[in-house]
C-alpha cells in the first residue's frame, strides 16, 4: 500500500513538470507565404507588327515590319523591364501640286521605312502588362519633286527620339498580343536636287500599331 501511495505521488509530480514544459513552450507564427506572379514575362522575345502613322502636319499611310525583345521580372514583382528593338517598312506620305512661277510642281514627301530601339517598363497584371517605351529612332525618307517633265528625288535618314506606350497580353504561355501608340520626333536632313541642297527641316509622325509575339520559355 505504502508503495502505491509513492508511486502515484512520484506520478503526479513527473505529470506536472511535463505540463509546466508544455506551457513554457515558446509559440512561433509560421512566416507568410512568398506569393508569385500566376504569369513570368522574363525572356527573349520576336514578334511582327504593323499600323497606321500620320505626319503631325499632313501625310499618312500603313506599315509593317518586325520586333526583337528581351524582358526581365524581378521575383515575386509585378515590375516588368526590358530592351526592345523594331522595324518596318512604310507607306506613310503627303502629295501636293503648286504653281511655281508659271510650272504646276508636285511635291511627294515619303517615309519609306522607320524604327527604333528603345527601353520598356511595365506592370504585370496576370496576363496583362501595361507599359510605357522610349529611346532612339531613325526613318529614311524620301522628297521627289516633278512639273510633268523632269523629276527629281532624294532620300535621306533622319534620326531623333520615339516615346509612347501599350498594352500585351498573354493568351498561352508563349504568345502574346500587343496594341501601341508611338510618337516619334526627327531632326533635320539636307536633300540635295540636282545640285540644289534643301533643309528638310525637323518633323514628327505619330503611329498606332498592333502586333503578336512570341516568347521563348
Amino acid at each position: 500500500m505504502k508503495q502505491l501511495l509513492l508511486a502515484g505521488v512520484a506520478l503526479s509530480v513527473a505529470t506536472a513538470a511535463s505540463a509546466a514544459d508544455m506551457r513554457a513552450r515558446p509559440y512561433t507564427k509560421a512566416p507568410p507565404a512568398v506569393v508569385s506572379p500566376a504569369y513570368n514575362w522574363s525572356g527573349f522575345y520576336v514578334g511582327a507588327m504593323g499600323g497606321f502613322g500620320w505626319e503631325t502636319d499632313a501625310g499618312s499611310g500603313g506599315f509593317g515590319g518586325g520586333t526583337v525583345g528581351y524582358n526581365w521580372q524581378l521575383p515575386g514583382s509585378q515590375f516588368v523591364f526590358g530592351v526592345e528593338v523594331d522595324a518596318a517598312g512604310a507607306g506613310i506620305k503627303d502629295r501636293f501640286t503648286e504653281d511655281a512661277g508659271g510650272f504646276l510642281v508636285t511635291t511627294e514627301n515619303k517615309i519609306n521605312a522607320f524604327g527604333s530601339v528603345t527601353g520598356r517598363a511595365g506592370f504585370a497584371i496576370d496576363a496583362a502588362l501595361l507599359y510605357a517605351k522610349g529611346g532612339w529612332a531613325w526613318a529614311n525618307a524620301k522628297t521627289s519633286l516633278t512639273d510633268g517633265i523632269d523629276t527629281l528625288a532624294d532620300s535621306q535618314t533622319h534620326t531623333g527620339y520615339t516615346i509612347g506606350g501599350g498594352l500585351e497580353y498573354l493568351f498561352t504561355p508563349n504568345w502574346s498580343a500587343k496594341a501601341e501608340y508611338m510618337y516619334t520626333s526627327l531632326g533635320s536632313e539636307t536633300y540635295n536636287f540636282g545640285g540644289f541642297p534643301a533643309d528638310s527641316g525637323s518633323f514628327d509622325f505619330h503611329t498606332i500599331k498592333v502586333g503578336v509575339n512570341y516568347h521563348f520559355r
